[in-house]
């Protein structure tokens, strides 16, 4: 690959390659792999600084001062693509950059392609684009009141004693938010576990069409 320069590494159309890098090694892995489908998962995470280190900022969340990089991987556990991000930038921030090429190169191969996120990316633009694709996701979508309302029977505590096991409940539904364009569906698991008086629960926007425990387990 030639000289490792820090003039040669800081061209944009080196750099542009380096990101790319790992997209080709897994490709060539992927010819020795079963399947037809791939599935993406999105993810920020957290790298703690020491020192004046550039864009290294304090971070609210984390508690420290850090870098807040984004992180996308397939279900082998490959690294497909990052980014080194400011500490402080919004868990999302840059999401097209990072996930788009490597949509496009697998579209290139024929491949189908299923995308999973958690709550962060729970945004129109992110639906719009996976969607146009015509692209299978998952995404936690944040409580809200009105999410709350749709699945109040299964927020009260079962009546009779208490089983020793976990009690799981699921509800799908349509529901649209005004920044949204058209409604989607929503699948709602509400768990009741022993010894713990509120329940957990927790929302997921998606257009698969299986049944809304397997939405879940996707």
């Amino acid at each position: 690959m030639g000289r490792f320069e820090t003039r040669w590494l800081a061209q944009s159309e080196d750099l542009a390659a380096l990101t790319d890098l790992s997209g080709l090694w897994i490709d060539r892995v992927a010819k020795h792999r079963r399947g037809n489908r791939i599935v993406l998962d999105l993810d920020s995470s957290v790298s703690p600084t020491h020192g004046e280190q550039e864009n290294s900022v304090w971070n609210g969340h984390f508690g420290c001062t850090c870098y807040h990089p984004l992180f996308l991987f397939n279900q082998h556990g490959d690294l497909e693509r990052s980014v080194l991000r400011p500490g402080n930038v919004h868990s999302a921030d840059g999401w097209e950059g990072v996930l788009k090429p490597v949509v496009a190169r697998y579209q290139r191969t024929g491949k189908t392609v299923a995308f999973r996120g958690d709550a962060a990316f729970a945004q129109p633009s992110m639906y719009e684009y996976l969607e146009s694709l015509g692209i299978e996701y998952a995404i936690r979508l944040p409580a809200n009141q009105v999410l709350q309302a749709r699945i109040a029977d299964l927020l009260t505590r079962p009546v009779g004693r208490p089983p020793h096991y976990v009690l799981r409940f699921y509800r799908s539904f349509r529901y649209g938010a005004k920044s949204w364009s058209r409604p989607r569906r929503v699948i709602a698991k509400v768990e009741w576990h022993p010894g713990e008086l509120l329940p957990r629960v927790g929302f997921i926007i998606t257009n698969l069409t299986i049944m809304s425990k397997n939405v879940v387990a996707f």
